[in-house]
């Protein structure tokens, strides 16, 4: 296990700063200070830093390098940033190459929900990985639009994506009402499709609670301590585990690029593949999109990538219940349940006499 530090760069009221350093804020011509806004939200526990302010330039900017410095030598290598956005982009520029030369191995992670383009000249700059808008992507059409987008010229080029199921901020519209079902549902979803993924703590064990009509935990840790038994009932940690270490042994599952859509003719019932890395072997993912009720499926396997006719056969291991069978024909029919919401096989040209 590795820790990773939120590098959030903005101060309480009390933070020595203000008095030791106060021309490195925005002040009110009343003598007030500004408080941190992220419309349509206002922060009053934080206040920002001027970063083009008189007194700001180099001197803030070297002592927020310091800070990041400090922590890589206590051994982090990870920094969560939190809404680089806000923040000028030559800053990031200057920073990132800047901490690099030095530590090529640290990674950076963009949390901004903001505009495409804003997230993506965010990665140009140097960010190793974004926050992406999976959160809100539930239907089929939704989500195979999005995954061609980031496996397209030119954000394929440049763009990391991080699927995170749910953020400290974020209870999505889908969990609330989902059950178990939907956070197994959506775990799939993100660590299948997406090369890195993350979680909240508290998702292990399905909670949901939210603020009424919104988007938000009731009993959110960012104002509460929170004490879980983690081995309470109705955990999906046995399924979290076993798709973690389907994705170790898969190279395939490691990259959101090289993804393929396949037919399956039901809107409920999300279908793809990619190359495995092990000759002509490719893995073949079918995942439910609906966590109250069984699914079915005639769905097409791509015999064509092979070069094969419509009346070729696939060799099928299940990797996730094991045992293997062969696939006769282009035309295949599946089932999938709440209980058992998605299947991953690895398949390649089955030798049939």
């Amino acid at each position: 296990m590795e820790i990773a530090l939120d590098f959030a760069i903005q101060c309480s009221p009390d933070h020595p700063w203000l008095k030791e350093h106060p021309g490195w804020f925005d002040w009110r011509p009343d003598g007030t200070i500004k408080y941190a806004e992220n419309p349509p939200k206002r922060y009053e526990d934080i206040v920002n830093l001027d970063f083009y302010a008189e007194k700001a330039i180099p001197d803030l900017w070297l002592a927020l390098r310091s800070v990041v410095l400090f922590w890589i030598e206590q051994g982090i290598r990870i920094f969560r940033v939190d809404n680089p956005h806000t923040k000028p982009f030559a800053f990031w520029q200057w920073l990132l190459s800047d901490i690099r030369k030095l530590h090529p191995d640290a990674v950076f992670l963009s949390e901004a929900f903001t505009r495409p383009k804003t997230m993506y000249h965010l990665a140009k700059l140097g960010f190793s990985q974004s926050y992406t808008y999976f959160t809100w992507r539930n239907s089929k059409r939704e989500l195979i639009d999005y995954i061609n987008e980031l496996n397209s010229a030119p954000a394929a080029w440049f763009f990391r994506p991080n699927f995170f199921v749910n953020t400290p901020d974020i209870n999505p519209w889908f969990l609330q009402s989902s059950g178990r079902a939907g956070f197994v549902i959506r775990t799939a979803l993100a660590a299948l499709l997406s090369g890195s993924w993350g979680m909240y703590s508290g998702y292990e064990l399905c909670e949901s609670d939210a603020l009424p009509e919104r988007e938000e935990y009731r009993d959110s840790e960012k104002y509460e301590l929170r004490f879980r038994n983690w081995d309470a009932p109705g955990n999906i940690s046995q399924e979290i585990t076993a798709i973690n270490r389907l994705r170790r042994s898969e190279p395939a599952l490691q990259t959101h690029l090289g993804t393929s859509f396949y037919n399956a003719f039901n809107d409920n019932i999300i279908y793809f593949g990619r190359h495995s890395g092990r000759g002509s072997d490719r893995i073949l993912v079918a995942i439910s999109l609906n966590p109250h009720g069984s699914e079915q499926a005639d769905f097409e396997i791509p015999l064509w990538e092979w070069g094969m006719p419509d009346t070729g056969a696939l060799l099928a291991h299940d990797l996730l219940r094991g045992g293997s069978f062969v696939w006769h024909g282009k035309m295949q029919h599946m089932w999938l349940n709440p209980g058992a919401p998605f299947s991953v096989w690895r398949v390649r040209p089955a030798e049939v006499s």
